[in-house]
């Protein structure tokens, strides 16, 4: 995903760059698929789609290679963005679009209707990294946000700000970083 992504950079040196990168990650039941065997760290793991016939620690253990494996692939983007830091404010932007059960309640995968799903569904990772050539100093507000609960309805208006959009539908409320904890 990340071959050409620096002769991208390159080919637009004037402007703003927005790229939204999507990968696999974690996406069930097939987590052994989600990361080249260099990152299988993590033994005995589940090679199989059908969950059932593996053991609860293969099922577990095929999951965080694909974590450790997400960890590198930010990792490299970082990297990128921290070579263009000096022409570039550079910014990361990573959330999962949704949890996944692990045979928490019984239940495994996800896709739950939200009012019976379980926090395992619902609750995702988010990460936000900044270069040192980003000017935006609401960002030194961003630790004390740590623990407020936010949902993919911040997404939207966290990237209009992030990019300076300008437009009637922006919600600074809704920004992670401009609204006021």
């Amino acid at each position: 995903m990340l071959t050409n992504i620096q002769a991208y950079i390159d080919a637009h040196q004037v402007g703003d760059i927005f790229i939204v990168l999507h990968q696999m990650g974690n996406h069930g039941p097939a987590y052994y698929k989600r990361y080249p065997p260099a990152f299988e760290k993590y033994t005995p793991t589940c090679k199989s789609n059908q969950l059932e016939n593996c053991s609860q620690e293969e099922i577990d253990n095929a999951y965080d290679n694909a974590i450790l494996y997400t960890d590198y692939f930010l990792s490299k983007v970082i990297q990128i963005l921290k070579n263009n830091n000096e022409k570039f404010e550079s910014a990361l932007f990573y959330v999962s679009d949704h949890g996944e059960s692990l045979g928490e309640h019984g239940v495994y995968l996800h896709g739950m209707p939200n009012f019976i799903a379980p926090d395992e569904q619902q609750r995702v990772p988010a990460l936000m990294w900044f270069g040192s050539n980003f000017k935006e100093k609401k960002i030194e507000s961003l630790p004390a946000k740590k623990d407020i609960q936010y949902s993919h309805d911040n997404i939207f208006h966290t990237i209009l700000g992030l990019m300076e959009v300008e437009t009637s539908i922006y919600d600074k409320n809704l920004d992670i970083i401009h609204s006021i904890p």
